[in-house]
C-alpha cells in the first residue's frame, strides 16, 4: 500500500526545510477569520499597533452594546445553519446595509417588466413603500461559548467516524436546547479546528426585513461578470434593507404592526475618506475557506473538480444568456440565476489558476514534508499523529474515480435543468400516496390530509417556479447538460436513468428531451394545475422529470455511500493532522477556517503590485467609471444621471480633489482575510465607524481560501461615501441620509 514517507526524497526535504523557516514565522495580522470572544486575547495588542481606537470590550461584549451587536448574518431559511451575506445596521432604526449581490434576488422577485427595480433601482420614499421579503432574515449574535470540553468527554480515539459524528450531534442538540431558552434564542453548535474544538453561537433571528433601496444594476453590477473579481473595480454594489420587530422589540414574522429595530448598537457612517496604511477590520460571516487542506486535496481541485465545473456551468452560462439577450421578460427571469450561475464559474477560473500560478500544491507538499520529519524526532510524536497523512492520501486516492462522476451529478442535475428540482420537491407526496394505497381507518385519514397538505405545498412552489421559469430555455439546458454527461461520464458511473438513453433513444439525447418536455406535467404550470386538480400516483410514477429525480437522488445516495468509509479516513486524517500541525507550532496564533460564523478579520488600506512593473492605485474614482462606458455592452453603461451629475461635479460633501480635479471615489482595497459570506459585511475604520462595503476579492489571489496571499491578497470594498452619493444624489433618498449618524 501507498504511503506517504516513501516519497520523500532530497529535494522535497530540502523544499520543506526552507518551508518550515517560513511556516514557523508569526502569521501577518492581515491573515485569520477570528474569533470575536478571543480577539482581547490573541489580536488586540497587534489590533492596536495598526491604529485600533476603540477598547475590546467595544468590540466585543454579551453584557454590553458592542460592535458586534451592529452586525448581521442574513439567511434565507438556513439560519442559524449558515449565512449566505453579511449586513450591517447603520442607524437606530434598523436600516442595514449589504451589497446589491446579496440582495439581487429578492430585488428580482420585486421586479415586473412594468417595475423593473433591477434595471432601474428602488427607493421607498417612506417606512409604507418599504417592501417585504419571504423567507429573509436577519440574525444577531448574542454571545459564543466554548464547549469543547464537554463535546470531547463524549468522544474516544476509538470511536469509528460514524459513531463519532452521531455522539457529536447528539451533544450538540443538548447543548442547544439548554441555551435556547424556549426558543427564544436560535443556537447551533459547530466543529472548528477539524473537530478538535467546538462552539456554541446563540442567536436572535428577526424575520420581517424589507427592501427599502437599491440603485440601478448600471450602478450596483457595473462592470458585470468582465470586471467580476478584478480590480480595477467601479461598481456601486449596495443595497439597503431594514430589519423590523414586533413593537415591544423581540422577532415576530412580517405584520403591518411590525415596528423599525431598535438595535442594541448601529455604525456610524464616516465620509472622511480613506488613506494608505488606515487601519481597516472587517466584521461578517465567511462561508467556507480551507486552510488546511493538504496537497492531495489540492491537486484534486486543480485536475478534477474545478475544470469540471466550469466546463459545465461554461455551457449553462452559454444557454441562459443567449435566450437572456434575445428576450427582455427572459432577462428578467434568469437574471439572478445566471449571475449566482457565473459568479463561482469564474471563482474557480480564478482559483485553479492561482494555485498553479502560486506554487500552492509545492507549499503543501513541503508541509506535509515538514510535519513529517517533526514527527520523526519523537516516537510518542509519530504514535499519536502517525496515521495522520496516511490516512488521507488513501482517502483521496479512493476517492479519485468518484470526483468527476459528482461533479457532473451536481452541477448537471442538481443544479442543472430546473424541472428536474421541482420534480424532486413531489418526492413526500408520492410516498404519502403510495401509503395511501393501501391504508384503512384513521390511518387513511390522516394521510389524506397529508396529501392535501403536500399538494397545496407543491402548488404554491409551482406559482413561485413558474414566475422565473421559460420552458424553451430549460429545455436547452437539458440537452446540454445530459448530453455532456452522458459522453464525459463513465458509463458505470451515470445514474440509472440514463439506460433510456441508449435502449430506447438509440443514444439521441434529444429526442430524450423532446420526449421529457412533452409528457412531463413538471416543465408547465397548466399541466401541472390539472395534476393538481385531479391527483394520481400513477401519473406521478411515470412523469419523465420524476424517474430522472429519483434515479439522481437514489445514484446520489449510492455515491456518497460507497464514499464514507473513504471520507472517514480523511476526516480522522484532517484531525490529527491539523492537531499535529497545532503542536508543531505552539507559539503560532491559529485562526479557525471560517464556517458561516461570526469572524473579524483586519488590516490597512493598501494598494498593491500585481506582476513585475505594474502597480494598482488603493482606490477608484467616478471618472473611471466613465472611461469604461460602453453604451453598446449592458455591462459597462453608464446611468445617464449618474453621468450628468458627474459633468457637473455634483458630489455634493462626498467629493474630493484627486489629481487636482473634483471628483468621487467609488471603491478602495485593503488587506483584509474574507471569502464569500463576507459579501456585505462592513468596513470599519479605527474609531468604529463604518468606511465601506466589502464585496470582492481579487483576481491575482484566488486561491486565498486555501492558502493565503498576504503581499497580493486584497478586499474590494464600495466606498460608503459613493453609497450615500447615490442614495442622496441618483436616488433622491435624503429620509436615509437623516436618519444616519454621519460622521464628516
Amino acid at each position: 500500500m501507498y504511503r506517504f514517507k516513501h516519497i520523500l526524497v532530497l529535494a522535497t526535504i530540502l523544499m520543506a526545510l526552507s518551508f518550515n523557516t517560513r511556516i514557523m514565522a508569526y502569521t501577518p495580522p492581515d491573515e485569520g477569520m477570528w474569533l470575536p470572544m478571543f480577539v482581547e486575547r490573541l489580536n488586540y495588542v497587534d489590533m492596536q499597533k495598526k491604529g485600533l481606537k476603540l477598547t475590546a470590550e467595544e468590540l466585543y461584549s454579551i453584557n454590553n452594546s458592542s460592535l458586534k451587536d451592529a452586525i448581521v448574518g442574513l439567511a434565507a431559511g438556513s439560519a442559524p445553519g449558515g449565512y449566505f451575506c453579511t449586513g450591517e445596521i447603520v442607524s437606530d432604526q434598523g436600516l442595514l446595509f449589504t451589497n446589491h449581490h446579496c440582495g439581487f434576488n429578492y430585488i428580482q422577485e420585486h421586479s415586473t417588466i412594468d417595475k423593473d427595480y433591477l434595471t432601474n433601482g428602488f427607493w421607498a420614499m417612506s417606512l409604507e413603500e418599504e417592501l417585504p421579503n419571504e423567507g429573509l432574515t436577519a440574525s444577531f449574535l448574542v454571545r459564543m461559548d466554548d464547549v469543547t470540553k464537554r463535546v470531547l468527554e463524549a468522544l474516544s480515539d476509538t470511536m469509528s467516524e460514524e459513531t463519532r459524528a452521531m455522539k457529536i450531534a447528539e451533544v450538540s442538540e443538548e447543548i442547544q436546547k439548554e441555551n435556547a431558552n424556549d426558543g427564544k434564542y436560535d443556537c447551533v453548535v459547530k466543529p472548528f479546528f477539524g473537530g478538535n474544538e467546538f462552539y456554541l453561537f446563540v442567536y436572535q433571528t428577526y424575520k420581517d426585513v424589507r427592501l427599502v433601496g437599491t440603485p440601478p444594476s448600471s450602478v450596483g453590477k457595473f462592470g458585470g461578470d468582465t470586471d467580476n473579481w478584478m480590480w480595477p473595480r467601479h461598481t456601486g454594489d449596495f443595497s439597503v434593507f431594514r430589519v423590523y420587530s414586533a413593537p415591544d422589540g423581540s422577532p415576530a414574522a412580517y405584520s403591518k404592526n411590525n415596528v423599525p429595530l431598535k438595535p442594541k448598537h448601529f455604525l456610524p457612517v464616516s465620509i472622511k475618506g480613506v488613506q494608505k496604511n488606515d487601519y481597516a477590520m472587517v466584521w461578517g460571516y465567511p462561508g467556507s475557506t480551507d486552510r488546511f487542506l493538504t496537497s492531495w486535496g489540492v491537486n484534486a481541485a486543480i485536475t478534477q473538480t474545478n475544470p469540471t465545473t466550469v466546463q459545465i456551468r461554461d455551457l449553462k452560462l452559454r444557454i441562459m444568456k443567449e435566450d437572456m439577450n434575445s428576450d427582455p421578460k427572459i432577462n428578467l427571469m434568469y437574471a439572478a440565476k445566471h449571475a449566482g450561475t457565473a459568479n463561482y464559474w469564474k471563482y474557480y477560473i480564478g482559483q485553479t489558476r492561482g494555485l498553479k500560478r502560486l506554487g500552492v500544491l509545492e507549499e503543501k507538499q513541503a508541509q506535509e514534508a515538514a510535519f513529517t520529519q517533526w514527527l520523526d524526532q519523537d516516537a510518542s510524536r509519530k504514535e499519536k499523529y502517525g496515521d495522520a497523512l496516511n490516512l488521507i492520501v488513501d482517502g483521496y486516492r479512493a476517492l479519485d474515480p468518484y470526483n468527476v462522476p459528482l461533479t457532473y451529478l451536481n452541477e448537471a442535475v442538481f443544479q442543472g435543468p430546473e424541472i428536474i428540482t421541482l420534480a424532486m420537491r413531489s418526492g413526500m407526496l408520492m410516498e404519502t400516496m403510495q401509503k395511501l394505497k393501501d391504508a384503512k381507518g384513521d390511518e387513511k385519514k390522516k394521510l389524506e390530509e397529508s396529501v392535501k397538505k403536500y399538494l397545496d405545498r407543491l402548488r404554491k412552489r409551482g406559482e413561485d417556479f413558474f414566475k422565473d421559469y421559460n420552458m424553451a430555455t430549460d429545455k436547452k439546458l437539458f440537452a446540454g447538460m445530459m448530453e455532456m454527461y452522458y459522453k464525459n461520464v463513465p458509463k458505470d458511473m451515470q445514474m440509472d436513468a440514463f439506460a433510456i438513453v441508449d435502449e430506447k433513444y438509440k443514444g439521441d439525447v434529444k429526442r430524450w428531451t423532446d420526449d421529457v418536455y412533452n409528457k412531463s406535467i413538471f416543465c408547465d404550470m397548466a399541466r401541472l394545475e390539472a395534476f393538481l386538480k385531479d391527483p394520481s400516483l400513477k401519473a406521478l410514477q411515470k412523469d419523465p422529470a420524476v424517474l430522472i429525480a429519483t434515479s439522481a437522488r437514489a445514484f446520489a445516495n449510492q455515491l456518497y455511500g460507497a464514499q464514507a468509509e473513504m471520507q472517514s479516513k480523511i476526516e480522522r486524517g484532517n484531525r490529527l493532522y491539523i492537531a499535529g500541525l497545532r503542536q508543531m507550532n505552539p507559539s503560532k496564533k491559529w485562526a479557525p477556517d471560517a464556517n458561516s460564523t461570526m469572524r473579524v478579520t483586519y488590516g490597512s488600506v493598501l494598494d498593491y503590485y500585481p506582476a513585475d512593473a505594474v502597480h494598482y492605485n488603493l482606490f477608484t474614482t467616478l471618472s473611471g467609471v466613465m472611461e469604461k462606458e460602453d453604451p453598446s455592452n449592458d455591462e459597462f453603461i453608464v446611468d445617464p444621471k449618474l453621468k450628468a451629475l458627474y459633468e457637473k461635479k455634483d458630489f455634493g460633501r462626498y467629493g474630493s480633489k484627486i489629481n487636482g480635479r473634483d471628483d468621487l471615489v467609488t471603491c478602495f482595497l485593503t488587506t483584509n482575510d474574507i471569502t464569500g459570506g463576507n459579501s456585505g459585511s462592513p468596513v470599519i475604520n479605527a474609531n468604529g465607524e463604518l468606511i465601506g462595503l466589502a464585496f470582492d476579492g481579487n483576481w491575482e489571489a484566488m486561491s486565498g481560501d486555501i492558502a493565503f496571499e498576504p503581499q497580493l491578497q486584497r478586499t474590494i470594498c464600495a466606498d460608503v461615501r459613493y453609497v450615500l452619493f447615490v442614495i442622496e444624489k441618483m436616488g433622491g433618498c435624503t429620509r436615509l441620509i437623516n436618519e444616519m449618524k454621519i460622521v464628516e
